[in-house]
């Protein structure tokens, strides 16, 4: 880990497919993930099963996308569920350089037809005597949804990460007014490292016409040294998500 520094991307991955899901382009999505070569991601929408997929796309990966993305790179993976359905289920999931320590999928979903999960995973960083603690979610579309898992969340942070360790929060929010930042200020001490660097949140949605800051990484405990929202032309024949990358120092 030179000079104490890492890397984190965030990004809603859309299950494997571009824009409109008119193409499976999971291929050159990992080939572009191993380009960018971040030391931890957080995906989301990534899929753990779909039987009618796995029949019909030739180039289907046999390995789950946790695995096929994680493959030869990132050693340490884990997934959670947030969504499940007759052909199968995606949800989230932290792939990582760095052992994880443990981890736990946690369920937030208010409806069954919207199930929605956060994935709190705890990283063994190297030459450093803390763990760092992440948090992957997507949170719901509507705002009291997304109130009621904020609080969850809350909770789950206050009982279960010190307040002297590290803590990353990253993912696809959903929330384009803005209305979480102060109540992760207030109650969490969190700052959101886009925000920090730039003086606003990045746009990240769609991807064609970045408008809607909907993807985002908080954070405490660490200095932020850069983010970037990536975002040449190879970025939007993807997800209709744009990445986020950031650079923190311990």
């Amino acid at each position: 880990m030179k000079n104490r520094q890492f890397r984190l991307l965030t990004y809603n991955i859309h299950k494997g497919f571009n824009v409109g899901n008119r193409r499976f382009i999971l291929h050159p999505l990992r080939k572009a993930l191993n380009d960018v070569n971040a030391d931890v991601m957080c995906l989301q929408e990534i899929q753990g099963q779909h039987l009618q997929h796995e029949a019909t796309i030739l180039n289907w990966p046999k390995p789950n996308q946790t695995e096929f993305i994680a493959h030869n790179l990132w050693q340490h993976h884990a997934y959670g569920k947030n969504a499940v359905y007759r052909q199968g289920d995606h949800g989230n999931a932290i792939i990582s350089k760095f052992p994880l320590a443990e981890w736990e999928n946690i369920n937030v979903s208010p409806y069954l037809w919207a199930s929605r999960s956060l994935l709190h995973g705890v990283l063994c960083l190297p030459d450093s005597e803390k763990c760092l603690h992440i948090i992957c979610l997507h949170l719901g579309l509507l705002a009291k949804e997304r109130r009621r898992q904020i609080e969850t969340l809350c909770q789950r942070i206050e009982s279960h990460v010190p307040a002297n360790l590290p803590l990353i929060i990253a993912g696809d929010f959903n929330d384009w007014q803005g209305k979480i930042a102060r109540q992760f200020s207030q109650h969490l001490q969190l700052k959101e490292v886009f925000q920090t660097l730039h003086g606003s949140h990045a746009r990240t949605f769609p991807v064609w016409l970045p408008l809607l800051p909907m993807d985002r990484i908080y954070y405490r405990g660490l200095e932020p040294i850069n983010c970037e929202r990536l975002k040449s032309p190879l970025w939007q024949s993807l997800s209709d998500h744009a990445p986020l990358l950031a650079t923190f120092q311990l």
